[in-house]
């Protein structure tokens, strides 16, 4: 299937029916499944009581299970500025607004060593040819396949500066996909300056503007311009376990 749309002035077309998934599996009990923020392994339990039992291999009908897990720790997950204000703001309600389609720039960029850390700063984006989708897709480099199952707490990733959301905002990229856990720094006294740079909360908040962090980027696909399709599941919550997708332009 072809879409065709007009974006900056200019026709183009991508084809939905090439999808390159760039969100990573949340499993449970004991599968592989990346992780961070100390958070225990996510799991799914049958359901059991007065005779039930949820699951078909224990004599059951069904399989019923509870599942436990965290949106920021365990996973894929799109977050909007709920994420760091006092009220806890509903990604649920934010997607009400936001297209189901849009432009996406995928850019991959090398972090610098800043004083022991691997850093993001604003000088990378002067090699990123523009103009630049209202999202941005962020693969870093190196880019192992470990990265579908790491283990991130405790490892200091690689994180964004201010400066670096700054030119982001004065761009009006309004959503964001990261391939590490968090934009800022793993231990930070709480400043989360790259989040508070990218909502500009307090002041001037940007509510219908997100943060998608654990995605992971096939080398396969090209850096440039696509359409992204961002699923987010309907969860009242700052943040939701999501699925983004994007399909290549032809």
């Amino acid at each position: 299937m072809i879409c065709q749309f007009t974006w900056n002035g200019e026709a183009h077309q991508a084809d939905l029916s090439q999808a390159i998934d760039l969100s990573l599996v949340l499993a449970g009990n004991g599968k592989a499944n990346p992780s961070a923020w100390y958070v225990d392994d996510p799991k799914m339990v049958p359901v059991r009581g007065e005779g039930f039992v949820g699951a078909v291999a224990e004599g059951g009908s069904v399989n019923f299970r509870d599942i436990t897990f965290n949106p920021h720790g365990h996973g894929t997950h799109t977050e909007c500025l709920g994420h760091i204000t006092h009220d806890i703001h509903s990604v649920d309600v934010c997607f009400r607004n936001i297209p189901s389609l849009m432009p996406c720039s995928l850019v991959t960029l090398t972090p610098q060593e800043v004083g022991g850390d691997q850093v993001l700063e604003v000088d990378l984006l002067d090699e990123v040819a523009g103009p630049w989708g209202e999202a941005m897709a962020i693969r870093t480099v190196p880019n192992g396949n470990d990265k579908r199952t790491r283990a991130w707490s405790n490892t200091n990733p690689p994180y964004f500066t201010a400066g670096f959301m700054n030119r982001l905002v004065q761009s009006d990229v309004k959503h964001l996909l990261v391939d590490l856990p968090s934009v800022d720094k793993e231990v930070d006294g709480g400043r989360l300056e790259a989040h508070h740079a990218f909502w500009r909360v307090p002041d001037h908040p940007r509510h219908g503007c997100t943060i998608t962090e654990l995605i992971h980027v096939p080398d396969s696909a090209p850096d440039g311009l696509y359409l992204l399709n961002l699923q987010v599941a309907p969860m009242d919550n700052d943040a939701a376990i999501s699925r983004p997708v994007l399909h290549p332009l032809v």
